[in-house]
């Protein structure tokens, strides 16, 4: 058993009959009166996310927790499917446990973080960031060059990004799968 000072990002920890993955932590150390520690977390079952602070020293029931490299292959209406790459075995996962699933592509290597004890997935992670090419995009407008101009983009997964006036369709970016803001336009 784990106390409120083992707290730190990405730790899961049982709660409220759930399970939750800390997102973000401060420990603070007021002048007067205990410390404490003030988080943000996420439930891996239904995304929901919501704050709470713990005393100092309190205790804390830590998932142990294993991470796994699987494939994206495709998704339906309900949720993501997901091969092993070392047994070929297939995972389904639901909408609500992935963030930012709109940058996913087919053939994506994703870390999919499962339960310890029986294998269960709790949650996934896209790489920091993905390449994906410019299917479609707003056309420049003559004029906007005197600030930092953005207009809008479809990429090939179908999301929207922000991006310079000189991209075009065709184009290759890459994009933060964190924020989803453009990060550059790849050479080839």
């Amino acid at each position: 058993m784990a106390t409120s000072n083992d707290i730190r990002k990405g730790l899961c920890i049982e709660y409220s009959n759930d399970i939750f993955k800390v997102i973000e932590f401060l420990h603070v150390k007021p002048g007067k009166g205990p410390a404490f520690v003030r988080t943000k977390l996420k439930s891996v079952t239904n995304g929901k996310v919501i704050d709470n602070t713990f005393s100092a020293g309190h205790k804390i029931d830590e998932v142990k927790v294993i991470t796994r490299k699987f494939q994206y292959l495709y998704d339906d209406e309900n949720g993501f499917h997901f091969m092993n790459n070392d047994d070929f075995s297939q995972l389904y996962i639901n909408k609500e446990m992935i963030e930012n699933a709109q940058f996913m592509k087919a053939g994506e290597e994703v870390t999919i973080i499962l339960k310890e004890a029986d294998e269960t997935p709790l949650s996934a992670e896209l790489p920091q960031s993905v390449y994906l090419d410019v299917i479609e995009a707003d056309p420049g407008v003559k004029g906007n060059t005197a600030t930092n101009a953005l207009k809008n983009a479809i990429v090939e997964t179908g999301a929207r990004v922000m991006v310079p006036l000189f991209i075009e369709p065709g184009d290759k970016i890459k994009v933060s799968t964190e924020d989803g803001s453009y990060l550059e336009r790849v050479k080839e």
